[in-house]
């Protein structure tokens, strides 16, 4: 028995059985049950044999028998459906949307420790359970788990099959399952049904133009979004250019999406001056273009790496255009096709050139934070988890630093390179990841940061980015002092934010009211600075997309409060409020709730505190008094009868009562309005008059 305990417990000789174990069958010691690891190894019939099989007494070789390892026992499907179950409560928990006090369900008090100890709690490392297919520009990412023994067949399929036409799949009634898929797809981005594939052939600008645009693209839109590599992009503009026949499906949408991002990032005088046609009629020309080229390159089965650049650059530019959830959705393809292609590991670990391990990088980077910003605009606040990913962050260097060819890893560079606007948002995006949550070691519990430790963070990233950066910039260089001027901002947004909920726990002093006013004031102030920089005019599309409505509503919350502000005070804020709206036309536009409350709120704060000097009366209040009129001159007449102007101030007139339901029940849906703030329940009350003092 000791002999058969010393076999079950590793690699060693087999001996004799001692005469001390009677009670064991001699039968059972002089073979074994199973094969000698020589013999396994070899692949040759084993006679099983104690101490030593054939085999191993011919080669005169060392008989080792090791017990193989027992068989797996096969979970029950009850079993596979409660740990899945536990895992899903788990989750939503994670995310705030399942009470953690909540009583467990019966199935999951049986499967709760089995489903967490599935769960991996520590960070993802590098990557090796993984494969990339990688080829003529085009990469696969697939996960061991897929392969097994069973071989890899389609699943490592590369090959242009994947590109083929919706037009392939069509029956003989007409219905076309894939085609509709593309249709379905295609309609979600443009709005409009583009059916089959279609040359864009005669899309093509002139050669002229082309030049034009992607000057105009390398000057407004590449340093604040650096997907492509800038040289060898330039090559294929020039060539296409000049004969657009040669473009393949992959470079159109490249094309195509540079065309419409360069327009985009122009105003509308530039357009007219350099192609006498008006920015509207070039963007709608260009954007039904890219639609119609990523229909072409039937982009959701895409494994090519320029189509997925052009769709990331088309996400960017719509970020402002469309619907926010719509805009979630979309994005949240992008993610997806980029998982598929494995960009969500780093392309050292998977063995890629350098040059491929740099673009990757980059596009990663530039999908991370956007689908950050999606989720935050549509309010779900869910984005690409820390731990899903392992990209690391690209190199701080000038493209002339990295081509195709290159076999050795670049020296990264130090100081400010082309690269100081991604990297610095890089950065804070890193920021906004660990000032939003924390998670614990254990349980993968999510626990929201003190606003003591935000404070502190927000101060580390400070100082990070001007380590890295800030320090080295040029003040003559547009492009700095508009990464300076950001990076400022943001970090007092943050602030801000940070501070805001603090309003609805407790009663606000005037020490405190000053301290959001003034960080507040920042932010309006470097938004309109930038403006104001006629240097900085082609980088103006990116503050389109800038969060200053936070800024902006706290200083109309002030301004509402009658006495707040001196005189002098009084009418500085105002101007700061007028340069808002003279620069960000979409406030009155209201497209959005949220530029709605805003209106709002401004009127009410003009109506019960205007500066002293209030004639004439500045465009963008007559252009709200008309949105709401009615409203507004039955409560002047009241205010008037009643000489309760005070009254209003100190908060007797609901703001409901002024002008609606705050949180949109009151609007027409069917206008296109949606509630795309993040922190909107916290701006509701604050507008209500929660805790205002």
């Amino acid at each position: 028995m000791e002999a058969n305990t010393t076999v079950a417990s590793g690699l060693v000789p087999i001996a004799p059985a001692p005469a001390r174990a009677p009670s064991v069958d001699m039968a059972d010691l002089t073979t074994m049950r199973f094969n000698c690891q020589a013999c396994v190894r070899k692949k040759i019939k084993c006679n099983r044999a104690v101490p030593t099989c054939s085999s191993c007494s011919k080669a005169k070789l060392q008989c080792v028998y090791q017990a193989p390892l027992p068989r797996k026992r096969k979970r029950s499907h009850s079993e596979d459906v409660y740990e899945r179950l536990a895992r899903y409560e788990r989750i939503l928990k994670e995310n705030n949307l399942l009470p953690r006090d909540s009583t467990p369900t019966p199935c999951r008090k049986g499967t709760e420790e089995l489903a967490l100890s599935t769960r991996d709690p520590t960070p993802v490392q590098p990557a090796k359970s993984g494969k990339l297919l990688s080829a003529e520009g085009k990469s696969r990412y697939i996960d061991n788990v897929l392969l097994l023994d069973a071989g890899e067949g389609d699943l490592c399929e590369l090959s242009d099959s994947d590109q083929g036409d919706y037009n392939d799949d069509t029956g003989a009634n007409g219905s076309t399952p894939t085609g509709l898929l593309g249709v379905m797809a295609a309609h979600t981005i443009s709005g409009a049904i583009l059916g089959s594939t279609q040359t864009l052939t005669e899309q093509h600008p002139s050669y002229e133009e082309a030049m034009k645009l992607w000057s105009a693209y390398v000057q407004n839109v590449d340093p604040l979004c650096k997907v492509l590599h800038v040289p060898t992009v330039a090559k294929l503009v020039d060539t296409v250019a000049k004969e657009p026949t040669v473009a393949s499906k992959s470079d159109e949408c490249l094309l195509f999406v540079i065309y419409y991002f360069a327009v985009f990032s122009m105003s509308d005088a530039d357009c007219l001056q350099e192609f006498n046609q008006t920015r509207n009629h070039l963007m709608s020309r260009y954007r039904s273009a890219v639609c119609q080229a990523l229909v072409n390159a039937s982009w959701l089965k895409t494994t090519s790496m320029p189509v997925l650049q052009a769709y990331t650059l088309f996400l960017v530019a719509l970020r402002t255009q469309i619907d926010s959830h719509t805009f979630w959705i979309l994005t949240g393809i992008a993610v997806r096709l980029a998982q598929r292609m494995g960009l969500h590991r780093d392309g050292e670990n998977l063995g890629l050139s350098p040059f491929e391990v740099q673009m990757r990088r980059r596009l990663f980077w530039q999908l991370l934070p956007l689908d950050g910003y999606a989720g935050q605009v549509c309010g779900t606040g869910i984005s690409i988890s820390p731990n899903s990913w392992d990209t690391k962050q690209p190199l701080n260097i000038n493209d002339d630093l990295i081509f195709p060819a290159m076999t050795q890893r670049p020296q990264e560079q130090r100081g400010a390179s082309e690269m100081i606007f991604c990297l610095s948002r890089i950065e804070l995006s890193n920021f906004y990841t660990r000032t939003g949550v924390k998670m614990k070691e254990i349980g993968g519990t999510i626990q929201f940061r003190e606003a003591e430790d935000i404070e502190r963070l927000i101060d580390e990233v400070e100082d990070l980015i001007e380590t890295k950066f800030l320090r080295y910039c040029d003040i003559l260089n547009p492009l700095h002092i508009f990464t300076t001027g950001i990076v400022r901002s943001a970090a007092n947004a943050v602030r801000l934010r940070a501070r805001m909920p603090l309003l609805l726990k407790q009663p606000i002093t005037g020490a405190q009211r000053r301290d959001l006013s003034t960080l507040a004031e920042k932010i309006l102030d470097t938004n309109s600075a930038i403006y104001g920089n006629p240097s900085m005019k082609k980088f103006r599309w990116q503050m389109q997309a800038f969060f200053l409505w936070d800024a902006l509503l706290c200083i109309l919350l002030s301004l509402a409060e009658v006495g707040f502000y001196s005189t002098s005070e009084l009418d500085s804020t105002w101007n700061k409020v007028a340069e808002v709206y003279s620069n960000h036309e979409e406030l009155i536009k209201r497209k959005r709730t949220l530029h709605v409350t805003i209106g709002k709120l401004a009127l009410k704060a003009w109506l019960v505190n205007p500066p002293s000097n209030s004639s004439p009366e500045p465009a963008f209040i007559t252009a709200l008094r008309a949105q709401h009129e009615p409203k507004v001159k039955g409560l002047q007449e009241r205010v008037d009868e009643t000489e309760e102007t005070d009254k209003v101030a100190e908060g007797i007139f609901a703001f409901d009562e002024l002008f609606g339901d705050i949180d949109g029940t009151g609007l027409n849906h069917s206008s296109g309005f949606t509630l795309d703030s993040s922190d909107w329940v916290v701006w509701d009350q604050l507008c209500r008059g929660a805790n205002l003092g």
